[in-house]
């Protein structure tokens, strides 16, 4: 494993704010937001151990999301989407200390380049920027068909400069007899990427991004999926982690994710923070109950 431990400093959270209070201001030094102090001290959490596949687990606030952030920035893990932060948060991260495992000769791993934390944001901003792509692709398609017969039939461009290069350029492409009409539209427009539901096209996205022996942080990966594209990532998971490689910390409460066999779950919303079973969480069991209640329908 890449990652073998984390530490908190929830022991030196006082002194962190005081000596940021001194630097704003002297001793009546003001602190807007105290983000992320208190919240793990109040849950007792100071260590976290890892295994390949590790799960921090809680509802909304529970500090999940903030914890795999906090890891993220200590790693120096490559992001997209920014984050919540404050002026304490980078000075939090640098007092978080971690330790790297072994590898087969005994040696510290190094967090392998490449490793990286992918949030839903991210997920939603490559939907919204394939189809962004697609639709600019589209308006080039109309332009292409339009142009196609133009520079096919109609007058031979005159080169008289680089400022006629590309026209030229177009119409020797479009004047080979090799290339139908349809291929020159394809090779000046662009191929527009193929899209499928919104969860069709976050699967597709994490099985673009997810390679072989990386570390990677993922955030609520359950956004956008329907259960039936859950279980198809939840597989994908599991395998990377037992046959390529990879190490897993995620953040989550869908049971599907909780239910990934061998990982190490955290539950945020105990105090103090405690390592549970899936089938102990409350979500697991208000999925079960749920389902129990109506079982004469299935």
């Amino acid at each position: 494993m890449y990652l073998d431990n984390f530490k908190l400093p929830i022991d030196r959270e006082d002194k962190l704010i005081r000596e940021r209070m001194i630097h704003n201001g002297g001793p009546h030094g003001y602190i807007d937001n105290l983000y992320p102090c208190g919240i793990f001290s109040e849950k007792r959490l100071r260590e976290i151990n890892f295994d390949r596949i590790t799960v921090f687990y809680g509802e909304n606030g529970s500090g999940k999301s903030t914890l795999l952030n906090l890891i993220a920035h200590k790693l120096g893990l490559h992001r997209a989407a920014p984050y919540n932060s404050s002026e304490l948060f980078d000075i939090y991260a640098r007092e978080c200390s971690y330790s790297a495992g072994y590898d087969d000769n005994g040696d510290r791993y190094q967090i392998p380049a490449g490793s990286s934390i992918i949030t839903s944001d991210d997920v939603f901003d490559y939907m919204l920027a394939v189809r962004t792509n697609n639709q600019d692709i589209a308006e080039n398609i109309e332009e292409a068909r339009e142009e196609w017969a133009g520079l096919k039939f109609g007058r031979t461009v005159k080169f008289g400069g680089m400022e006629d290069y590309e026209k030229n350029r177009l119409q020797v492409l479009a004047r080979r007899k090799s290339l139908t009409r349809r291929q020159f539209i394809k090779k000046t427009a662009g191929e527009e990427i193929k899209l499928g539901s919104n969860g069709e096209t976050a699967l597709t996205y994490f099985d673009s991004r997810l390679k072989n022996d990386m570390l990677y942080c993922l955030d609520e990966p359950e956004n956008s999926l329907a259960p039936r594209l859950a279980l198809e990532l939840v597989e994908i998971i599991g395998k990377m982690a037992r046959y390529c490689g990879c190490q897993f910390i995620l953040a989550t409460h869908s049971p599907f994710f909780l239910s990934l066999p061998g990982a190490r779950i955290y539950d945020l919303d105990e105090t103090p923070v405690d390592i549970k079973n899936w089938w102990e969480l409350e979500n697991a069991k208000i999925y079960f109950e749920f389902f129990w209640k109506h079982r004469n329908l299935f």
